[in-house]
């Protein structure tokens, strides 16, 4: 290699009236080279006052054109495509150093090595200020985590302030952001947050990478395996994901959102820090609107902007978005089922098949649907029933063993069942629902007089219902009638008599209170 002259340090040397002895004396620089400095600058017309702006290579390259540049004996490679290719799964910069060699060989041209292709790579890298592609493929992890700084909410009833946590995603090749707002920090708000994100992206990754928060991960030992949060590895697995978070204590597992989050606190928090929100709405919509000018922001070092990369390099890299989004589950376990063959969620009835009738099994309740599991097998499942409803059925027939199809009560099978067993009985529940504000009201009082039949016989409740009748009590339920049953006074025929002048209640007489006085 060639040492270039100083030539811009020969001619500032030479302007301080240093004489070319002593100028190489003291900077090692030949004779004939400063001489041949000075003779250039004299056949340009250049002083120093000419120079004293530009580079030394810039002068150099003005003194002595053309001088110390040569061309590569080698064929030189496509840098850009080299750029783009090594973006893409499994592509590294081996293969394409040998593509490289089988094109230039078949077009008889001379083939750089190995160990020249990688560092001219790099050179040209640096040169066009793109960052090396060696360490990020593009399309293969997501980087998640909680902003440590927060925003606030105002209500505008209370005047109270409450917290506003932000959920911060970050592709690392493209550095394309997602930012979602939460008033928690949650397993729900932690999932809705990544529904939220993948449906942003238009795409999924093979890699998540959070941090090591108990929404996510129970456990992270340093040695053997990393155990997920149920609903956090289902959620995943529903994107085709692979859960992947990054070691305990160790950020730069995760930089690049940890960078994002950094810039986040500059372009969201510290943006929006003189407006004031009084909705999750509309703080909302305003950190996105943040967010999207982010990701336009040009980029300082290189070409483009995280929006032009994204879409242009790593969106179509992307694995697809499953057909529906992932929905939010919770799970309530060990429930048994009913001899009605049903499970209760909710005040509501939900059918099993009834071969699992006193089994126990577990649920998983969406924001639509209810699954009924034992084990790893799904029994069945129902559309949920609006959180306003109390004690209604939601029954599939092939749930129930035929011939004993059941259906919800109603005013007709309750007075038909009243009926069978006399008209006393008749007459009683005709009473309870005559005293309900609405039909609905009187099922739960009259049932319950109609189950005393199960302990009793319905002849016996028959006649408890003639002696109750006859009573002051003007609509009996299942409080007048079990004392009736229970002392057996539907055998004797009478009730025991009521005293006289009993409206009054009972009153303590002068001698109770006589007592306490002295």
């Amino acid at each position: 290699m060639v040492r270039k002259i100083k030539a811009k340090l020969v001619l500032q040397l030479r302007n301080q009236s240093l004489s070319r002895r002593a100028i190489e004396s003291a900077h090692g620089i030949s004779r004939h080279s400063i001489q041949a400095v000075l003779d250039a600058a004299e056949l340009a017309g250049l002083g120093w006052d000419d120079v004293a702006e530009l580079s030394e290579a810039e002068v150099y390259s003005v003194l002595f054109p053309g001088r110390g540049v040569r061309e590569s004996v080698f064929a030189q490679p496509d840098w850009p495509r080299v750029h783009t290719e090594l973006a893409r799964v499994g592509v590294t910069l081996k293969l394409l150093h040998q593509e490289y060699l089988d094109a230039s060989s078949r077009a008889g041209q001379a083939v750089m090595s190995y160990d020249r292709f990688c560092r001219l790579y790099g050179e040209h890298a640096a040169v066009t200020g793109a960052s090396s592609r060696v360490g990020h493929k593009a399309g293969r992890s997501i980087e998640v985590d909680w902003s440590g700084p927060t925003m606030q909410l105002l209500d505008p009833t209370t005047g109270e302030i409450s917290k506003v946590y932000l959920f911060v995603a970050c592709l690392p090749f493209s550095r394309y952001a997602f930012v979602e707002a939460s008033l928690d920090m949650r397993q729900e708000s932690w999932l809705r947050a990544h529904a939220a994100m993948f449906a942003f992206f238009g795409g999924s990754v093979p890699r998540l990478v959070p941090d090591n928060l108990k929404t996510g991960v129970i456990s992270h030992p340093r040695e053997g395996e990393v155990v997920l949060n149920d609903a956090y590895r289902e959620m995943a697995a529903h994107y085709s994901a692979a859960v992947l978070p990054g070691r305990v204590r160790a950020p730069k597992d995760k930089a690049s959102v940890e960078n994002t989050v950094s810039h986040v606190a500059t372009w969201v928090i510290a943006g929006l820090r003189h407006e004031q929100f009084t909705s999750l709405a509309q703080l909302r919509t305003r950190v996105y609107e943040q967010i999207d000018a982010y990701n336009r922001e040009p980029f300082q070092k290189r070409a483009g902007s995280r929006l032009s990369v994204f879409t242009t390099e790593e969106l179509p890299l992307m694995q697809p978005l499953p057909a529906a989004p992932f929905e939010i589950s919770t799970w309530s376990y060990r429930r048994k089922v009913n001899k009605n063959a049903h499970v209760v969620w909710a005040k509501n009835f939900y059918s099993v098949p009834f071969s699992h009738i006193g089994s126990l099994v577990d649920l998983r309740v969406t924001d639509t649907m209810l699954e009924v599991y034992r084990a790893d097998e799904r029994l069945t499942s129902h559309l949920l029933l609006p959180a306003s409803t109390v004690n209604q059925y939601q029954t599939n027939d092939a749930d129930l063993p035929e011939g004993r199809s059941w259906q919800a009560w109603d005013r007709a099978r309750i007075d038909d069942w009243a009926a069978r067993m006399g008209p006393a009985t008749v007459t009683v529940i005709g009473k309870i629902f005559e005293a309900a504000s609405i039909e609905e009201a009187g099922y739960d009082p009259a049932l319950a007089v109609l189950r005393l039949s199960r302990k009793f016989s319905p002849a016996r409740v028959e006649a408890a219902c003639q002696l109750a009748l006859r009573g002051p009590i003007r609509s009996p339920r299942y409080a007048h009638l079990r004392p009736i049953l229970d002392t057996g006074q539907d055998k004797t025929g009478h009730a025991p008599e009521e005293p006289e002048g009993d409206d009054g209640g009972y009153v303590r007489g002068s001698a109770y209170y006589a007592r306490g006085t002295r």
